[in-house]
């Protein structure tokens, strides 16, 4: 005996029917962070889950493809969500900022106890025998140069922009630029002591500010009013960081200011070393022959390590080769003598300084 079946229904048990979505048998749906890829052959409910391309993002399942994260952000590890980057600069509240700063104040302070010595003992010999003038120059310059330090730190803005790389520039030009002057007086006013010679013209303040003035505007000129530097926002060189910084204006006008600076200091090089074995009297030239190795050591080496760094240890690099070569100036140049006017007063005497021309 048979038994009818009663295959119909109630209009509500159609319409909750039409409301459930059929599953794939397939495959689990593809989580935030895939996008689904198609499987050939296989009906349109089978498909593949890959991972987003890097940077890119899926926020929701069965995502049919991957976005890119808007300017200013990034794609945290998952790649279901855009992160905000944060901004990227030295600043005085991390370790490395506060390290340099203390060394540029450390330095600062040791240059301006040193510019104290040799105002104190202006009239003695040993500070006559090295051009006041251009030593009180150098020492202002090279104070200037740590003190700069301070333009690199902290929070850029148009303002510092400005400033930062034309003084750097400017200051470096005064510095060594009075470090060529003091060589080539010491080299012509031993020339100018001989017997008939014409050199006693060219010796005195007006080579000396010829040089420094003609070191100098060559950077003002070129560097301010052709490509002066600006405020700029880098939001691709670093996946997860906008870096801040100041944009030097024209990569070739700050490299042809390095360039310059260089010329400066080989000339520099080249005469201090061929002139050494002056009379000990005038035998500051061997001092400023170590100096200027250090300075164009430091700098030969600060151009590969400044295009290879980005952001901030871009901007820490510069400083630490402004801070070691200003040092190497002012070390070379001023501490031998100042251990002579402090600790060996009796040979800062002009009857010593005379036998050295035997």
């Amino acid at each position: 005996m048979f038994r009818i079946l009663d295959l119909s229904t109630s209009s509500t048990d159609i319409n909750y029917l039409n409301q459930i979505q059929p599953l794939s048998l397939c495959n689990n749906k593809c989580t935030p962070g895939y996008r689904k890829s198609t499987k050939e052959g296989k009906p349109f409910c089978c498909y593949n889950c890959l991972q987003c391309p890097f940077g890119k993002v899926s926020q929701q399942q069965d995502s049919g493809d991957c976005s890119q994260c808007p300017e200013g952000s990034y794609a945290n590890l998952n790649q279901d969500s855009c992160t905000t980057k944060d901004v990227h600069f030295l600043s005085y509240n991390e370790p490395l900022g506060v390290v340099l700063v203390m060394l540029a104040i450390c330095f600062s302070f040791i240059t301006t106890c040193v510019h104290w010595i040799f105002v104190k003992y202006q009239d003695t010999p040993i500070v006559k025998a090295n051009n006041r003038n251009l030593t009180y120059l150098l020492l202002i310059a090279l104070l200037l140069s740590f003190l700069c330090v301070c333009l690199f730190i902290g929070h850029p803005n148009n303002v510092m922009c400005v400033f930062q790389q034309p003084a750097f520039a400017i200051i470096f030009s005064v510095a060594v630029s009075c470090v060529l002057a003091k060589t080539i007086i010491v080299v012509l006013a031993f020339m100018a002591t001989k017997p008939g010679s014409r050199m006693k013209k060219w010796v005195g303040k007006d080579l000396a500010n010829s040089i420094v003035i003609s070191g100098i505007s060559i950077q003002v000129i070129i560097w301010l009013t052709t490509s002066p530097p600006f405020l700029h926002f880098d939001a691709h060189s670093l996946s997860e960081e906008i870096i801040l910084e100041c944009n030097e204006g024209s990569t070739i006008m700050f490299y042809c200011a390095l360039g310059f600076l260089g010329l400066l200091a080989t000339i520099n090089f080249m005469v201090a070393f061929f002139s050494r074995k002056l009379p000990n009297s005038f035998n500051e030239a061997k001092f400023i022959t170590f100096s200027m190795l250090v300075f164009c050591s430091v700098w030969l080496s600060f151009v590969p390590s400044y295009v290879s760094t980005k952001g901030k240890y871009m901007v820490a690099v510069e400083i630490f080769s402004i801070l070691t070569s200003s040092f190497g100036l002012l070390g070379f140049i001023f501490f031998p003598r100042c251990f002579i006017i402090v600790m060996r007063p009796e040979l800062n005497d002009k009857k010593q300084l005379l036998k050295g021309k035997h």
